[in-house]
């Protein structure tokens, strides 16, 4: 008798937690730069960033630096699933910076 082994499909569910926003670098703001930075992340199966990378750029260093620091430092995720365990995955996202 043998038993069968039902794989589930890989769960992704891009959940971001309670994560703070990247502030608006104050020289940014002064010179009303605003934009939207892609970014590419490595999640852990502990749910903690391991690598981001930019995609896409705003076209200002100082806001994509900003978006990479906050993400790398300050957020967690919701790791992915496949059969029930978490896993390590990849998740892609904007983060949108804009004058108040």
């Amino acid at each position: 008798m043998s038993a069968a082994v039902v794989e589930t499909a890989v769960q992704y569910r891009a959940a971001y937690l309670n994560n703070p926003e990247p502030e608006m670098p104050r020289l940014s703001r002064m010179k009303m730069e605003s934009g939207k930075v892609q970014l590419h992340v490595k999640v852990s199966a502990a749910g903690e960033p391991i690598k981001v990378t930019v995609l896409s750029s705003s076209h200002y260093p100082r806001l994509d630096h900003a978006a990479v620091d906050t993400v790398k430092t300050q957020w967690r995720f919701i790791p992915a699933q496949k059969n029930g365990m978490p896993i390590e995955a990849n998740v892609v996202f904007a983060i949108e910076f804009n004058l108040k």
